[in-house]
């Protein structure tokens, strides 16, 4: 039996690659003859950049930015296609991995740093940039990136904004006389894991304002902000951005990007596996084994296991998809997605425990999956 292990990473606590090596480490401890091939995913969340850069054989580019609070930090991208394409992942300058838990603060986290890079790559005369925006530390719709590219945000009073992004409130004009024009002559993909818009019950601040710091009145003010950057786009440029599908991700990084630097928001799963070659991996397996931290119906908007899935499902190939947690009640949508849904952790456990034990979980469920495999075989 050939084996496919495609995982994507566990979040906050293993990467895709280490997550593969882990089942397949327990397949290989069971009573399972089996061959296993690896290859890790990635959605447009931490670590799709350097695995888009192992599968192309880039070149990494060591750099100095801004971190989300201004500190300047070593930093990092990527080159692949002879140079021509710079891969740049939001998470390793502008990321909350970068923050300690006290630090984090919406109000003041921006993307500047991801800005930089841009503009660093532009520098390098890529003809092509593709930037993985999962894990910011922000909610400031694109302006700290857009505003190192030369865009002023200007007050009622005339004077440039500083404080990004929350006195975004104040703002009056968008001012490009300054702006970088050479990246309107970039292709620019920007790589989103979810499919919310930029404002309400489902937008950026509401939704992932939380998970960067924000309390109650941090997000009525950032749904604030994010509406007025709306009302001035609108205004000066005749486009909704609050329509824009993927326009919430990352804080609302898509939709800044979109309006300014013409970039083409795309699912990010189906671009990492097109990109890739996934699909000549794939013709050899008999069995698919997938997952990630957590399954739920956010997993059915193109999360990475739901693109490998999809995928093994036209080639009548099995699918098995782990995760450290998933639905207690059947979910009719996932159970046609995954012919086996199956949560890793052995028993009831705190969510520290529950990461610290990723790998051993991870170990023990592929050796259970071998075992069950090896049973049916016979």
């Amino acid at each position: 039996m050939q084996i496919l292990i495609a995982p994507n990473a566990f979040k906050n606590s293993l990467d895709a690659n280490s997550v593969a090596l882990a089942i397949g480490k327990g397949l290989h401890q069971s009573k399972l003859i089996c061959n296993t091939s690896f290859f890790p995913i990635g959605d447009g969340g931490d670590g799709t950049g350097e695995l888009i850069s192992h599968y192309k054989n880039g070149t990494r580019i060591k750099t100095i930015a801004h971190n989300p609070l201004g500190r300047k930090i070593n930093s990092f991208y990527e080159l692949i296609d002879e140079n021509q394409t710079a891969v740049i992942e939001l998470s390793n300058i502008s990321g909350i991995k970068l923050l300690q838990q006290q630090e984090l603060n919406p109000m003041l986290a921006n993307t500047f740093g991801t800005g930089e890079l841009i503009k660093e790559a532009l520098d390098k005369g890529v003809k092509k940039i593709i930037i993985c925006i999962g894990g910011s530390a922000s909610v400031d719709g694109g302006t700290g990136a857009l505003q190192a590219l030369g865009l002023k945000f200007i007050d009622d009073q005339g004077n440039e904004i500083k404080n990004i992004p929350e006195d975004l409130i104040h703002l009056s004009v968008i001012d490009d006389s300054n702006f970088d024009k050479r990246i309107l002559n970039t292709e620019l993909k920007i790589l989103c894991d979810v499919e919310n818009v930029l404002l309400g019950e489902t937008g950026a601040a509401k939704i992932f304002g939380p998970q960067k710091g924000a309390d109650e009145k941090d997000i009525i003010h950032l749904e604030a902000v994010l509406t007025k950057f709306r009302d001035i786009i609108l205004q000066q440029k005749g486009v909704d951005i609050a329509t824009i599908k993927y326009g919430g991700a990352a804080g609302g990084v898509a939709s800044g990007l979109f309006v300014f630097c013409n970039a083409t928001l795309v699912n990010g799963i189906e671009y990492f596996l097109n990109l890739t070659g996934f699909d000549n991996i794939l013709n050899d397996a008999d069995l698919v084994i997938t997952g990630e931290g957590k399954i739920d119906e956010q997993t059915l908007e193109g999360k990475g296991p739901y693109g490998i899935a999809v995928r093994a499902k036209k080639k009548n190939i099995t699918v098995i998809c782990v995760a450290g947690n998933v639905p207690l009640t059947i979910n009719q949508p996932l159970q046609q997605l995954f012919d086996i849904l199956l949560p890793i952790n052995n028993e009831a456990a705190d969510l520290k425990s529950a990461i610290e034990n990723t790998e051993k979980n991870l170990v023990r469920t592929g050796k259970l999956i071998g075992d069950i495999l090896a049973v049916r075989r016979k």
